[in-house]
């Protein structure tokens, strides 16, 4: 992971609305307007913390077909593990030593 990702990540946790949509896809995925209502926030607002949440790579999304034929997103939480040390600012750092263009 370089310093760029390790940032995207700790990004993605740095806002208690990403919070409460971690906090409930837990218990598993759901159609993008039914966690609008479980959150009470509009759907562009939704979007752009669901963005910075699939860019860091904690929840995907997947468009399905409804029976009419409507196209519904479902949002998933992934499974992740966050362990932040100084090994793991370190580690990152040297990534991006080793991944500098030339």
């Amino acid at each position: 992971m370089t310093s760029e990702e390790l940032l995207g990540v700790l990004a993605a946790f740095g806002h208690a609305q990403r919070l409460r949509i971690i906090a409930e896809l837990a218990s598993g995925r759901v159609h993008v307007s039914e966690l609008a209502r479980r959150l009470g926030l509009s759907r562009p607002l939704l979007y752009m913390h669901l963005e910075k949440l699939e860019r860091a790579g904690i929840v995907t999304g997947q468009l399905e077909l409804s029976d009419d034929g409507k196209a519904m997103k479902y949002i998933s939480l992934e499974p992740f593990a966050l362990n932040l040390t100084v090994d793991t600012v370190r580690e990152a750092l040297a990534q991006d030593e080793t991944h500098e263009p030339d």
